[in-house]
């Protein structure tokens, strides 16, 4: 084991933000949010019953990689129905698939079960291509994990945007019902 983080292997590395990191850096910006704890949620489907109390938009999100190497984050409503075979084209980039954990924390500090929109925090060298759903674009409230899936975060779209511009990610909106 080294003692300096640069070193440590991928598994043993700490992201830059958690969940506490997240919430006080939103505090700090004047983001407003709530966010409410729950069990873990893994899949859109476990977590329909939590979600019922919570107002606003909920989301599913896609931690892809493309042929080429080229990593994306897409968020969508939960019930947004993403064919990958088909997206690809509309992105503008060579088939995806799915990337691996070691891959994902790497790069959004996440575990599978808890991607997040918010986690483009963690990625400070840009690798990840961000993609949302024009519901969610369109949408008066989402609602994310804040890097963990023991929680749900909800945001007016204002505060949505105004995370986006903070860390300067300008997401490439995409109508996934009209594909």
């Amino acid at each position: 084991m080294t003692d300096t983080a640069s070193e440590l292997p991928v598994q043993d590395t700490v992201p830059a933000y958690d969940r506490a990191r997240l919430l006080a850096w939103m505090a700090e910006n004047d983001v407003v949010q709530t966010t409410r704890d729950h069990p873990a949620v893994f899949r859109v489907e476990e977590g329909l019953e939590l979600k019922a109390d919570l107002p606003g938009v909920h989301t599913k999100n896609l931690f892809l990689k493309d042929k080429k190497g080229r990593l994306w984050l897409i968020s969508a409503a939960q019930d947004t129905v993403i064919d990958l075979k088909r997206a690809h084209r509309t992105l503008g980039s060579d088939r995806l698939s799915f990337g691996n954990e070691t891959l994902m924390w790497e790069t959004l500090g996440v575990r599978p079960g808890s991607v997040t929109a918010l986690a483009l925090i963690n990625d400070a060298d840009r690798r990840v291509t961000f993609v949302l759903d024009q519901r969610l674009w369109e949408a008066d409230i989402v609602n994310f994990h804040p890097l963990t899936n023991t929680a749900t975060t909800a945001l007016d779209q204002a505060d949505f945007r105004r995370v986006l511009s903070l860390l300067e990610r300008e997401p490439l909106v995409v109508d996934f019902d009209a594909l």
